[in-house]
Formats: structure tokens, sequence, C-alpha cells
């Protein structure tokens, strides 16, 4: 993906953010007021689950709109891990609301409290519905930003936690099990837990400057050593700026070259990286065996910039 391409997704996750963070703004308040009301933990859970979105969606459009800000001279890569911080943010709020409902449900287990059905499934299934909206909203441009795929996984959970409650709501109406509402509140826990844990890692993966998921440093180096002219390759390194935003360094050593040939090779190892490994960001050295003190092939570089 290209700076500009980011850019644009930046734009478009923007204007989804902004309109799911109105809609689950309603919907917490209306959850908040239901919870109370039916003493629904399973409703409280959610409503709880949502006031977290609404702090994880404000936290990742406000990210979204620092990573559009261009570069300068102290932060020469822009400000592209602001976004990286709020999903790894995201994912450890995540955690702790899980952990909160567990912690409550296993309280409710010992005696659980008589919960009216009605308002339950009432408030659920609007949810529902709003968090369908949200959905959809946010889909397609989730799978190419790790912020918005945080965001995107806060209104899953709160979709499945919808559905969770409703079944419950059903449950209690027709069979009395109110054990159900802290059951679910349990298994709507586990689910939403599955997926920060997913995101606090790659989160992670990025800040660490681990190599993408999806390049294999060992096929990147056979490519390399296809093109014309390079024999070694060494010191190779790649890493990924922001979700979808890759760059890589190398030393290449090739024949001794006038600085003209060495050019060349330059433009064909950019081209097959964003060719075929989507990077588009790639800085070179090269080398040569005559080269006695290292001084002409060594300052044949160039960073592209997108």
């Amino acid at each position: 993906m290209s700076e500009h391409e980011h850019q644009h997704n930046l734009q478009t996750g923007s204007k989804g953010l902004l309109i799911a963070l109105i809609i689950t703004i309603v919907m917490m308040v209306a959850e908040v007021a239901g919870g109370f009301l039916s003493n629904s933990l399973a409703l409280l859970g959610d409503a709880g689950h949502m006031i977290t979105d609404v702090f994880s969606l404000g936290l990742s459009l406000f990210a979204f709109t620092m990573a559009r800000r261009p570069p300068n001279s102290t932060k020469t890569y822009g400000y592209h891990r602001m976004e990286v911080m709020a999903a790894l943010t995201n994912g450890a709020l995540l955690i702790i609301i899980s952990i909160a409902i567990f912690y409550e449900a296993y309280r409710r287990f010992a005696s659980p409290p008589e919960i009216k059905g009605p308002i339950m499934l009432i408030i659920a299934s609007i949810g529902l519905i709003a968090n369908l909206a949200g959905i959809y909203v946010l889909k397609g441009t989730h799978t190419d930003n790790l912020n918005i795929r945080s965001a995107f996984l806060h209104i899953v959970g709160d979709t499945l936690s919808s559905v969770g409650v409703i079944v419950g709501g059903i449950l209690i109406i027709v069979k009395h099990w109110y054990f159900v509402d802290p059951l679910i509140s349990i298994l709507i826990g586990g689910i939403i837990i599955r997926g920060a844990i997913s995101i606090i890692f790659e989160s992670s993966s990025i800040l660490l400057e681990y190599v993408p998921g999806n390049i294999d440093p060992e096929t990147v180096n056979r490519a390399l050593m296809g093109i014309k002219g390079v024999k070694n390759v060494h010191d190779l390194h790649i890493w990924a700026i922001t979700s979808g935003l890759y760059s890589m360094s190398s030393h290449i050593m090739i024949d001794d070259a006038r600085i003209s040939e060495g050019a060349l090779i330059i433009q064909q190892v950019e081209s097959v990286m964003k060719q075929k490994f989507q990077i588009t960001h790639t800085t070179v050295q090269l080398e040569c065996d005559n080269c006695e003190c290292g001084m002409v092939c060594s300052m044949v570089s160039k960073s592209e910039k997108e």
C-alpha cells in the first residue's frame, strides 16, 4: 500500500468511525438505562462494553486525525504509529472489561437475582439493530487497518452481546432461568477477550518492528537475488510503519559498476518489492568486492518516498 492509498483509507475510515461513534453513544445510554431497569448483568455488561467502545472509537478517530498529519524534521515517518498505539490501547480495554464481566458473573452465579426479561429483550433487540448498522458502516475498511479493526472488533463484540442478551431474555421469559444471564455474560467475555489478544499481539508486533506476518524474509531474499547484477544480500530488515504500510532496508553486493548502473539495480529492487510484496518504502545500500574503503559504492543509495 502506497502512502497516497493509506491516506485515502484514513479519510474513508474516519467517516465510518464517526458514524459508528454516534450510533454507539445513543445505544450506550439506552442500554445503561435498560440494564438498571431490568436488573440484567448481561445488558449492563453490554452497556459497559459500549462505554469502552465510545472511548475506543473516539481514540481511533483521534489517531486517524493525527496519522493524516505530514512528516516533519523530528517525526520523519509522520504520526502513523498513533494508529497502532490506539489499537493496543483498545485491545487492553477489551481485556479489562471482560475481566470485570467475569468477576460480576461469578458473584451472580452464587445468587442469581430476578431479572425483568421483557425489558432486557426489547433493549437488546434495539442494540442489535444499532450494532449491525455500525458493522455495515465499517465493513470493507477494517481488514486493511489495525486501528479500524480494533474498533470493528468492539462493535462485533457488542453485536454478539446483543444476540446473547436476546437469547437470555427469551429463556428468562419462557423458562425463568435466571442463571442464563451470567452464563451468557461469561460466553460474551470469552469471545471479546480472544479477539482482544489478537489485536494486542499484532499491534505489539508492529511496535517491536517484527517482520509482517504476510511477508516471508526468505522469499524476499530470493526475489532480490533473482535481480540481474545482485551477488549477495545481507542486513535485510523488513518492518511495518503501521498496518499495511511496509518498509525494507538491505545491503546488496554487486560487481564493481558505475553509479548509473547501480541506480538501475536499485530501481529494479524497488519495483520488485512494490509489485510482489507491497513494500513501498525501500532503502538499499550497494556494496562491491573491489571497493577498498567502501566509499564509492556505499554512496549509491536511495530511499523512495511516496
